[in-house]
């Protein structure tokens, strides 16, 4: 079975997943561009009890703009977001590709807020597009 290691920069704050994740999404939303300080965001869903979560964590808690708060767990001495949890999607632990620091991580199938998408970014062409 598949294990991964996502961390922070400093490596205080880490999240060992098993297993394969059930969606990976990009996210052009303005919240992710400010919160990843990129153009988009990009995730990997895990279901909660193949995550394990080591270190200290601050929590930043937003509504999304469909009205759902997310959870954001983030490192207090670096900074790096490392996992999140969405009211929405109980029983799931989302968390940024880019804490993987892993060229092989499977592409998105998702991309989501596309209307907010800048028009140089292109999507996999197999991802589904919501707009």
């Amino acid at each position: 079975m598949t294990k991964r290691l996502a961390s922070c920069s400093c490596g205080q704050l880490t999240a060992e997943v098993i297993g394969e994740p059930v969606r990976i999404s990009i996210c052009h939303c303005l919240a992710c561009q400010r919160r990843t300080g990129s153009v988009f965001g990009e995730q990997a869903r895990f279901p909660r009890e193949n995550v394990t979560v080591s270190g200290a964590s601050t929590q930043y808690e937003r509504v999304g703009d469909e009205g759902g708060k997310v959870t954001f767990h983030f490192c207090p001495t670096c900074g790096s977001t490392v996992y999140y949890g969405l009211e929405s999607v109980d029983g799931f632990v989302g968390i940024p590709v880019g804490a993987f620091a892993d060229p092989s991580f499977p592409s998105p199938r998702v991309s989501v807020y596309e209307e907010r998408m800048h028009s140089w970014v292109v999507p996999p062409p197999e991802a589904e597009r919501i707009f």
